[in-house]
């Protein structure tokens, strides 16, 4: 399954516009934009965005980059873990 990248259109003028188009042109991201995500807090001080409903912030849009892809090879490993355990039942 595709991993779900979120970002709230409140967040673009930290830069996230240009991580989003960058992640929209990658087949194997699905990348959603909102209006609110309803984090204004976090919106108003960094860069963030949701992974898979997970919040994902850094201080840099390039350092978002990077935790994103970093928590989508986390709860991939997560996700086939937790099926090898199902299969072994």
């Amino acid at each position: 399954m595709k991993p779900i990248i979120e970002f709230c259109a409140s967040n673009m003028h930290h830069g996230t516009d240009k991580l989003m188009k960058k992640l929209e042109a990658d087949p194997d991201i699905e990348v959603i934009e909102y209006g609110c995500l309803g984090n204004c807090g976090e919106c108003y001080l960094a860069p963030f965005g949701m992974v898979n409903g997970t919040i994902v912030s850094a201080d840099t849009v390039e350092e978002l980059e990077t935790k994103m892809m970093d928590e989508i090879e986390e709860q991939q490993a997560v996700q086939e873990a937790l099926d090898r355990i199902i299969d072994d039942l």
